[in-house]
């Protein structure tokens, strides 16, 4: 059984959903200690609980110490079994993070699978909906992966009630990736939503992003939202596609924060990303580490950002994998990844029926 100390390095909820995700791909039990133990509310919560239930559901996996607050779990995993599951979060869980944990494991089955999740769409510390739809999911596509996402209903805090629909297709091999350079700035997209309250606070966002983005001398596309949700909430994102990559960046209203505000943290966030002239976002590579660390080959990305999530990711894959992972530069700063591929989940499958 290998041990993982979940308090090490960024010590939070990734270090368990990474562990539980290459222990169902590699069908090795772990025992993971010190979960989120330098948190305010140490160990397991709602949707860490969920993401242990789910793997358990789909591995048949025996488990010990799957309760909330327990900061100790032990996990067994069988055979990753495709079929058709339903997880609730639970009231604005964040439905992404359960995503994170359950992708690639279920990717890794012989025959697709069907998902309804419920729980939060676009919550805080939790990457939304679109940016899956829009940046993760693509990228992955070019290494192999196929998932189909659809959002039912969305799901703001505190309210929650969001609801997605997915199917995950198997993949015959992962291969690597080597974005390079990301090339010349294609097209800037935007999106302005609002649930519940007036319109004319998705407009004023809108209308900060442009002025935003005309003084740097950039043009954008926005589209103006009113989303379906239990609750209220507001909510922005912009999508920026290079000839080579894309990247995701996005902020959520709150009660007392002016709309204009809301526009103005996803613009920082991509004008500081354009700046560092990386292919990368630093979410999207701490994402693809793992798919390229099962990949048949080495991969190389540059990022705008060396996180504690990141650097914390390559320590847990290495726990699992005798593969060679190195980062070039500072915490905090621009770098460059490279990982070299265990060559995992490389096979020849035959087409289920319904992908033919």
């Amino acid at each position: 059984m290998l041990r993982i100390d979940g308090s090490y390095g960024e010590g939070g909820g990734q270090v368990l959903r990474t562990a539980l995700a290459l222990s169902a791909i590699l069908g090795v039990p772990i025992e993971v200690t010190n979960i989120r133990a330098g948190r305010k509310n140490p160990g397991l919560q709602a949707q860490h609980l969920t993401a242990v239930n789910a793997l358990t559901t789909i591995t048949r996996a025996e488990v010990q110490g799957a309760t909330l607050s327990s900061t100790h779990l032990r996990f067994s995993p069988g055979e990753v079994q495709a079929g058709e599951y339903r997880f609730d979060v639970g009231t604005a869980g964040a439905i992404s993070l359960v995503l994170q944990a359950i992708l690639l494991p279920l990717a890794s089955a012989e025959r697709l699978s069907r998902l309804a999740l419920s729980g939060g769409t676009h919550v805080p510390w939790s990457p939304p909906y679109h940016y899956l739809t829009e940046a993760l999911l693509p990228t992955l596509a070019m290494m192999g992966f196929k998932t189909e996402l659809e959002l039912v209903r969305w799901g703001f805090y505190p309210k929650g009630g969001g609801e997605v629909k997915g199917i995950v297709h198997p993949i015959h091999a992962i291969r690597a990736w080597n974005p390079g350079e990301r090339g010349a700035l294609m097209r800037i997209r935007g999106l302005s939503a609002v649930a519940n309250l007036p319109v004319s606070i998705a407009k004023r966002q809108k209308d900060q992003v442009q002025i935003r983005l005309k003084e740097a001398g950039l043009d954008v596309q926005i589209d103006l939202l009113e989303a379906g949700a239990k609750g209220q909430g507001t909510f922005f994102f912009l999508l920026a596609e290079f000839e080579g990559t894309r990247a995701g960046f996005s902020a959520l209203g709150e009660r007392g924060k002016p709309a204009e505000r809301v526009a103005d943290e996803a613009v920082e966030a991509f004008l500081a990303f354009l700046k560092s002239g990386a292919a990368i976002d630093s979410y999207l590579a701490d994402q693809l580490l793992l798919p390229m660390a099962l990949a048949h080959e080495t991969s190389t990305m540059t990022t705008s950002r060396i996180s504690q999530h990141l650097l914390t990711n390559v320590w847990l894959i290495q726990q699992f994998l005798p593969i060679e992972m190195r980062v070039e530069g500072k915490p905090g700063g621009a770098g460059t990844v490279i990982v070299e591929g265990a060559h995992v989940l490389n096979r020849t499958l035959e087409p289920s029926p319904v992908e033919r």
